[in-house]
């Protein structure tokens, strides 16, 4: 019976297997330190630019360091770019970039949201986040990969029709309680503000489920079946996940707009002294 309980909940390859239970087994310190010592204790009082780098660099970092020292044999003789931790690091990595760079600019102009701790920046937006958006997305990807597995396992039996019925239904309440959580859980860092943080918890986080609606499902196919993906299309599966979240991001600013009305929409926002239509990068 243990062996066919494996299989329900980890993957058939021996490298994702290893991944998504070293991330799972991991992730608990860097959010217990984050979550429950850094923002109860209010420790980020006390920190700089240097400061901040530093904790975001330190949860993301070992997501990169520690599998090539920890998996010991397991991926023995395997080129560097065919192991799933190398892939999976990939994938986060351009995903999360694209969420920083160009999705943070929606949360800004369309939820109201705000950073305002010190911090080096890129695109207006702050660099540690880069890279703590890694930790926490390799974490939600990992658990979804789990949760997705099981509920695909679980109604095989039923035929395909139901089956991805069932996958799409989970993905959506794993998404939104996702991003539910990820809002309620910073709601006391006192540096991430939104102008209305109670619509914040139920619009915004739908707005925010967005980007795991897409990159869930996306990313649990990675490597799923015993044809495993190169390093390329692991990059460009990434690419065409973070292309679709736009869309739907920007479908969302034209049909709905922002929790309350302002200027400076995301997209194509109005220069009201030009009178002109320009792109936000503008």
């Amino acid at each position: 019976m243990a062996p066919k309980a494996q299989r329900l909940w980890t993957a058939a390859s021996p490298g994702k297997r290893w991944t998504e239970l070293f991330v799972l087994i991991y992730s608990p310190f860097w959010i217990i330190w984050a979550l429950g010592i850094l923002v109860p204790f209010q420790l980020y009082e006390k920190l700089d630019e240097v400061g901040y780098m530093a904790i975001c660099l330190a949860a993301a970092l070992p997501c990169v360091i520690l599998p090539p020292l920890l998996t010991g044999n397991l991926e023995k003789g395997k080129p560097l770019a065919q192991q799933y931790w190398v892939k999976a690091n990939v994938w986060i990595a351009i995903f999360s970039f694209i969420g920083n760079y160009f999705w943070t600019h929606y949360f800004y102009d369309l939820l109201g949201a705000e950073y305002t701790f010190p911090s080096w920046q890129l695109n207006k937006v702050p660099i540690p986040l880069y890279f703590m958006t890694h930790a926490y997305f390799c974490f939600y990807h990992a658990l979804s990969n789990v949760v997705i597995r099981r509920t695909r396992n679980a109604t095989a039996k039923y035929g395909s029709t139901m089956q991805n019925a069932a996958t799409a239904l989970v993905v959506f309440l794993l998404a939104y309680a996702t991003a539910f959580m990820e809002t309620l859980t910073i709601a006391h860092f006192p540096y991430y503000k939104f102008k209305d943080r109670s619509r914040m918890y139920t619009v915004g986080s739908l707005f925010y489920a967005i980007y795991f609606f897409v990159s869930f499902p996306a990313f649990f196919f990675m490597d799923e079946s015993l044809r495993k993906w190169s390093l390329g299309r692991a990059a460009s599966d990434s690419l065409a996940a973070g292309m679709l979240v736009t869309i739907l991001l920007d479908f969302w600013r034209l049909a709905i707009g922002p929790l309350e009305k302002s200027s400076g929409l995301t997209g194509l926002l109005t220069n009201n002294q030009a009178g002109s239509k320009l792109p936000w990068f503008w």
